[in-house]
């Protein structure tokens, strides 16, 4: 082959690797159908999550848009959010000083990749946290999401402890992040799977002060300690109010960093802008993610002691070890983040997630009490709130009971599941679970949450709990069946 024909071939071949392939276009996916969405959501995304979300009957809503408390589905049905993205929307959805501030920032044509040069919407942002955090928790690191807020915390704690002290102090129960690193300090063994994670780890019940001390006591390589204030995959659990004190003394009698995950229960959702600050303490290092995003960025925080972070990577030589990542502190999510936080203190959502809060666990309690062989506790604290029915077998006659409780373990979840997708279904009112204790159904509305909103659940959950759990796990298989 001449080289004149050769040069001919390598610019066909070329031309033809840079051929446009089929992509779909953004009116296409916005034309998407359920059915081909449920094809392609199996082809390409998750085809294992697409079983438990046919189960719910998940699979058959399309939200074609979403305002304050409520999506819209394709056929106009409004449905009630009392899930709130596990946290992850504060302010409702589409709050619209939120778009308002995107959009200026977009017509304006702002810098977003703040790498090469100093960012003011970071620098801002970052002031901004730290005027919100107590102590002097004051520098922060940017990320992406929770688990990378938590990575960072992770390593500035083994970093700040040193090499002589490089175990990690965890809780039963926890979850801190599906990131490798901190999944080994994430209690879960289905997100644990069968992966090599790290050996410097600890496990102690959560909440049991007398575990925490033992463990400081019995091995001085312990460097830090890692707790969700409240555990939220572990089904809405808060630690006794006297714990918090008395773990701060223990940290600071042995030497040890205290790392406090507010990812889920952070950001107001307690009644505070922490969860910790109900008990008057404050931990070294904390990280914050869901409801900084504003329900429309994805940004996450760590937020440190000045004197922690400078004992880590406070030189030039070890200023770098742990920067910003490329898309940490990108403008628009630091804008956005920026303009949350000012909503979430002049709308005042704080106290109202404590008002309305306490209203939703009174109106709980209230059918616990109507409904004592199916609601077996209600707690929780603000918006952020878990119902927890008993057992299968404790909720039926007591002629079946000792036949079915063979079968708990197995039917764990299983009510908390029919409930959920009955709600959907019947009643409009989109409710979430939690990964460790499958009985809770665990309620995170937005912080714009109003009494009316309240009434409106309780009265869809009511009607539902009325027909007893006969009926109830009936015409759950009746719909399966359909």
């Amino acid at each position: 082959m001449s080289a004149l024909a050769n040069n001919d071939a390598k610019e066909t071949t070329t031309s033809a690797s840079l051929a446009k392939p089929p992509l779909l276009s953004v009116e296409d996916a916005k034309a998407l159908d359920v059915g081909r969405m449920a094809d392609l959501f199996k082809e390409h995304i998750n085809p294992g999550q697409f079983h438990f979300m046919k189960l719910l009957g998940f699979h058959k809503v399309k939200i074609e848009r979403a305002e304050g408390m409520y999506y819209t589905d394709q056929n106009g049905r409004k449905i009630l959010d009392f899930f709130g993205g596990f946290g992850s929307l504060a302010f409702g959805h589409n709050h619209p000083r939120i778009l308002e501030v995107r959009r200026k920032f977009q017509e304006e044509k702002r810098h977003e990749i703040g790498i090469a040069f100093m960012s003011q919407y970071a620098t801002a942002l970052a002031k901004n946290l730290a005027a919100c955090s107590p102590g002097d928790l004051d520098m922060v690191f940017f990320g992406s999401s929770g688990s990378e807020a938590m990575e960072a915390a992770v390593k500035l704690a083994e970093r700040a402890a040193g090499p002589k002290k490089p175990k990690i102090v965890y809780a039963e129960n926890s979850f801190h992040g599906k990131t490798k690193g901190v999944l080994a300090v994430t209690d879960g063994k289905l997100y644990r799977g069968e992966f090599l994670l790290t050996g410097n780890t600890l496990r102690v019940p959560f909440g049991d002060i007398d575990a925490v001390e033992n463990a400081f006591r019995s091995d001085p390589q312990i460097g830090a300690i890692v707790l969700e204030t409240v555990q939220g995959g572990g089904g809405i659990i808060e630690a006794d109010p006297s714990y918090w004190p008395k773990l701060r003394r223990l940290c600071d009698h042995y030497g040890v960093l205290w790392v406090a995950d507010e990812v889920q229960c952070g950001y107001g959702r307690t009644g505070r802008f922490y969860a910790f600050e109900h008990y008057g303490v404050v931990p070294d290092i904390t990280a914050l993610a869901k409801s900084l995003g504003a329900g429309k960025a994805a940004i996450g925080a760590m937020i440190a002691r000045r004197d922690v972070y400078m004992k880590a990577y406070g030189t030039p030589k070890t200023a770098m070890i742990h920067a910003m990542a490329t898309f940490g502190g990108i403008g628009e999510a630091c804008v956005t983040a920026i303009e949350g936080l000012n909503v979430l203190y002049d709308e005042r959502l704080m106290e109202n997630a404590a008002d309305t809060g306490a209203y939703l666990l009174k109106r709980l309690d209230e059918l616990k009490e109507k409904y004592p062989r199916i609601i077996k506790e209600v707690r929780g604290r603000g918006c952020m709130v878990g119902l927890e029915f008993h057992d299968f077998s404790q909720t039926l006659p007591a002629v079946v009971r000792p036949m079915v409780a063979m079968l708990d373990e197995k039917l764990k979840g299983s009510l908390s599941g029919f409930v959920g997708a009955l709600l959907l279904r019947d009643h409009n009112v989109l409710v979430a679970f939690t990964e460790y204790n499958r009985n809770v159904i665990r309620l995170e509305p937005p912080l714009i949450v109003q009494r009316e909103h309240v009434d409106a659940f309780i009265t869809a959950l009511d009607t539902l709990l009325s027909r007893g759990v006969v009926a109830i796990v009936k015409d759950f298989v009746k719909s399966q069946m359909g």
